[in-house]
């Protein structure tokens, strides 16, 4: 028998038939998500009318202004009166998420359409935490849960959340306690974390080194999936064509800045305006963007693969297994599309008139070069993934980690300022310590742009650099790398979350 859609605690206003509950009458079986019941009456419904009849009963009782629509001020008085305390932000999201017609409140049908998909949602996410499959959630199953994404906390603690939904005092949840606590209320508690704390995805730095996203169990069985991935690229290729000139300044630092020739960031961007035109300061854009999709695609295709390969029976990678994964999906990645790093710098490089385009480009590289040029800086390339990709992820984790512990309350959802300032943060610690490499990387790519260079390899390189420029000549260009960081953050952060509504990605 199908269980009925409204929680416990707010459907048990109402028996089915309508009546008042008597006080401290026991619920029937409707309460407890039976199929056909009786109500004090002692008639029996059909399952169907006698769900519609309590979703209409309960929809009744949260319109306070009886305008047949429940905005924001409804749903806090009438869940107020029910012992259902909710915060404006909870509010808001409920409406959010059940509101199609835009129009900031939720009538009968968007009513049940929320309710119905948000328990379809909140089954997924007692199952996966169900570990046991003995119907029951206990504290060590919450333990290693949070433990499998990453989140560390004691077994007192995880007493506490489940005190919080425990209504009978056994220090389990069940299903209808679980579905009594959350129904009406948009977290969902531990996975969130993951829906909440998307990082690689979201963030697009111009370096696609990060490990990539979890994610949960109702986004792979509903397919938004690709729309997260769709949406994150998307966002990467505006993110970088606003930050581009930055990105340009930074390849001409670090390739032909020297202590005799020291190339400020102001006097970067003249040498640049002067030599093209305002025009040339996107030069190596277009590959950039374009690179954007096979490398994501490829990126997580290995990442899944990789997991199934681990054999690990958890649904969610540990730390360091997300780091052994992640790190080797990007190296296959960035293996698949090498060239076009390298068509990207010499793109970036290149002067007024020397190429009409990327495939000119390319082909002037093969025929004078060879296909060995379109692979030159690839060993710094792939040794520069493992700093970046593992100091992101262990900022990120440990940034996060110290915000759920102190100040996750009643919510995973760091809101936007403080998930904005960890990506920040570990991208920066990220690109910090992989950054030698990635100038070295550069600079071999870059080589033939010279004529008559000699052929180095990068132990080669790093030694000169050291001996003619000193450590600081590792970080030739870190200045504009940096303050890219922030506006790329940003900008790919609303661009993110306005295609995910575009793509019908439903509002966390």
């Amino acid at each position: 028998a199908r269980r009925s859609l409204a929680s416990p605690v707010v459907s048990g206003v109402l028996c089915p038939c309508g009546s008042p509950r008597a006080a401290g009458a026991a619920p029937g079986p409707a309460a407890e998500g039976g199929g056909g019941s009786a109500g004090p009456c002692g008639r029996s419904l059909c399952e169907a009318s006698e769900q519609d009849r309590r979703l209409r009963a309960l929809f009744q009782k949260l319109d306070v202004n009886r305008d047949g629509a429940l905005c924001i001020h409804d749903l806090a008085v009438g869940l107020g009166r029910l012992g259902l305390h909710r915060t404006e932000l909870d509010l808001l999201k409920i409406v959010k998420a059940g509101d199609k017609d835009l129009d900031g409140q939720l009538d009968f049908e968007e009513f049940v359409h929320y309710l119905q998909d948000h328990e379809k949602k909140l089954r997924l996410v007692f199952k996966s935490l169900d570990k046991k499959n003995d119907g029951r959630i206990d504290a060590q199953e919450i333990v290693q849960s949070l433990r499998d994404l990453g989140v560390k906390i004691s077994e007192q603690q995880a007493e506490k959340i489940l005190k919080s939904m425990d209504k009978n005092g056994t220090m389990t949840i069940d299903w209808n306690e679980w579905r009594d606590y959350h129904l009406l209320h948009p977290v969902e508690n531990i996975p969130e974390i993951i829906l909440y704390w998307k990082h690689s995805t979201i963030f697009d730095v111009g370096e696609n080194l990060t490990v990539p996203d979890e994610f949960t169990v109702e986004e792979r069985q509903t397919g938004m999936w690709w729309r997260h991935l769709v949406a994150g690229g998307g966002a990467g290729a505006v993110s970088r064509t606003c930050t581009a000139p930055l990105d340009r300044l930074k390849v001409l630092m670090q390739v032909h800045a020297s202590r005799s020739n020291n190339m400020c960031i102001v006097g970067g961007f003249t040498q640049m305006i002067r030599e093209g035109g305002p025009r040339s300061l996107w030069r190596g854009n277009g590959i950039n963007v374009l690179k954007i999709a096979p490398e994501s695609a490829i990126k997580f295709m290995a990442y899944e693969q990789i997991k199934r390969f681990i054999g690990t029976d958890q649904e969610m990678l540990r730390i360091h297994e997300r780091l052994l994964a992640g790190s080797l999906a990007g190296a296959i990645a960035q293996s698949s599309i090498y060239p076009m790093e390298v068509l990207k710098t010499r793109m970036a490089l290149r002067k007024t008139g020397q190429y009409s385009g990327m495939l000119d480009c390319a082909k002037n590289i093969l025929s004078k070069e060879g296909m060995a040029a379109f692979y030159k800086g690839y060993i710094p390339n792939m040794l520069g993934i493992i700093p970046y990709a593992g100091i992101d992820l262990a900022v990120y984790e440990t940034l996060k980690n110290a915000w759920l512990q102190r100040y996750a309350v009643n919510s995973a959802d760091p809101g936007v300022f403080v998930l904005l300032a960890c990506g920040t943060i570990s991208s920066t610690c990220g690109q910090l310590a992989s950054y030698p490499l990635a100038l070295v990387r550069t600079r071999m790519q870059a080589q033939a742009s010279v004529e008559g260079a000699p052929e180095v390899t990068m132990r080669g390189l790093f030694k000169h650099i050291l001996k003619t420029e000193g450590a600081f000549g590792l970080y030739r260009g870190l200045a504009p790398n940096f303050m890219k960081v922030i506006p790329a953050v940003s900008i790919s952060y609303v661009v993110y979350e306005n295609l995910k509504m575009t793509l019908g990605v439903q509002s966390r």
